[in-house]
């Protein structure tokens, strides 16, 4: 046994911890004075400040509902583009440059009834406004969902 490897019989005591927290007297390691030194002081945040000022566009927060977006095809459109007989139908559509994808894809489409319509067409697999339907069997065409 050497000396160094004695242990004392009762431990020193350990200094009492206060209540407001031991080994940090004073000030408690906040410094001096100012904001930050004093009890519920808080800074805001900066970058919110920063953030608040974008400005803010429409639509954001709003995504667009898929299925919301219906191209129109009116009836003076289809008069021009196809001759009588033929069947109007979404490809069809898109073909003659009446409708344009969008993101790749082909929308829903309705046919609207303004102007008039002396061909008789098929159209096939179309939302048909009630007075475009009219137009299109008065001449002898028809539709087929």
């Amino acid at each position: 046994m050497h000396i160094h490897e004695l242990k004392r019989k009762h431990p020193l005591k350990k200094k009492r911890q206060v209540g407001r927290g031991g080994k940090r007297g004073k000030t408690s390691g906040r410094g001096t004075k100012g904001q930050k030194a004093r009890a519920g002081g808080k800074l805001r945040p900066e970058l919110r400040d920063i953030i608040k000022k974008l400005p803010k566009k429409r639509g954001y927060r709003f995504n667009i509902i898929p299925g919301s977006l219906v191209a129109v095809a009116n009836i003076s459109a289809l008069e021009k583009a196809f001759s009588s007989g033929e069947v109007v139908t979404r490809e069809a559509l898109v073909e003659k440059k009446i409708v344009r994808r969008v993101s790749g894809k082909i929308p829903a489409i309705k046919i609207l009834g303004s102007g008039t319509l002396t061909k008789k067409l098929t159209i096939k697999g179309l939302a048909v406004s009630a007075s475009a339907k009219e137009k299109v069997e008065k001449v002898g065409g028809s539709i087929t969902a």
